[in-house]
């Protein structure tokens, strides 16, 4: 469904970079590959577009070079049935691109991006305020001190209406910050949230924590707080309670966006109601498709049911 002339208020809005995504089909690396498949990716637009599959109205807010590559980046997401009716192409930059190299990480081509140039005026028109979930990630504040202005000031916006939640995904992306530069932002930014994601890795290596506790009494703020640990399972604190699902058995092809996946899946099935349980049910789920697959957003069909 594109909501492009749709009035209504999307359930959940996510901002941020989306890039053109370039992997091999398979799990063959960058430098052995005859052949890379085009697709997208991003994170903020990742958790979108799954939970627009699972039936939800979710938005994507953010730049595009106004070139063939932004045009496919938001005609893909529209197709997958995202609210595609805020997105912004900037005619003097371009659209960011990335590749997969299975198994050994990302390269990114997105300096000078046209979401590298994007500032809390770009969306002080928009209706953030009246959203169930305000979706941000760690990668945002990354790009640019315009872009790091933005996302403190969306949590000012969300945070001071009362009417919505904040979600955050941790992020951390060392490509485009050393841990010591991002782990005091990040934990602030956690800190000032409703909902949080955070791997328990990238927790030790921001943080130093060794245990899904050692990370809540960090950011004990939150009212959920999702720790992820690989193929062992997820924990959510919130409140008094903790709750621990293991992961599904998954014979793993690429590792990057099975994250995005999870917590679209933990999002979907908290604007659906359920409880902590079902949440990180569903958070495994979305990720158990993601990590069979070299794509960022495999599996997804707007006429998917929540399921």
């Amino acid at each position: 469904m594109s909501s492009d002339t749709d009035g209504t208020v999307p359930a959940l809005i996510a901002l941020g970079e989306t890039m053109v995504l370039l992997a091999p089909p398979d799990a063959t690396r960058l430098h052995d590959a005859d052949q890379v498949r085009l697709t997208i990716g991003g994170a903020e637009s990742n958790v979108a577009a799954h939970v627009a599959a699972l039936g939800h109205h979710a938005a994507w807010i953010g730049a595009l070079g106004d070139d063939v590559l932004g045009r496919r980046v938001h005609r893909t997401l529209t197709e997958l049935g995202v609210d595609t009716r805020w997105v912004v192409f900037d005619p003097d930059a371009p659209t960011g691109v990335y590749f997969k190299d299975p198994g050994h990480g990302v390269l990114y081509y997105r300096t000078g991006s046209a979401a590298s140039r994007m500032t809390a005026d770009d969306v002080a028109h928009l209706p953030l305020e009246s959203a169930a979930i305000v979706h941000l990630s760690g990668i945002t504040p990354a790009l640019s001190e315009g872009c790091a202005d933005l996302v403190d000031a969306v949590i000012d916006r969300v945070r001071g209406a009362g009417r919505g939640e904040l979600s955050f995904d941790v992020n951390h992306r060392a490509p485009l910050w050393a841990a010591a530069d991002a782990a005091p932002v990040l934990l602030r930014l956690a800190n000032r949230s409703d909902i949080v994601f955070v791997g328990l890795d990238e927790a030790h290596t921001l943080w130093g924590s060794d245990t899904a506790e050692d990370v809540r009494s960090l950011i004990p703020d939150p009212a959920h707080l999702i720790v992820k640990d690989g193929d062992v399972g997820a924990t959510e604190f919130s409140g008094g309670d903790t709750v621990f699902v293991p992961a599904i058995p998954t014979e793993v092809v690429e590792a990057v966006g099975a994250g995005d996946a999870f917590a679209a899946g933990w999002l979907a099935a908290r604007l659906a109601g359920a409880p902590a349980e079902e949440r990180l049910r569903g958070g495994h789920r979305r990720a158990h498709l993601v990590l069979q697959s070299t794509e960022d957003v495999v599996g997804i069909a707007p006429t998917e049911a929540l399921a």
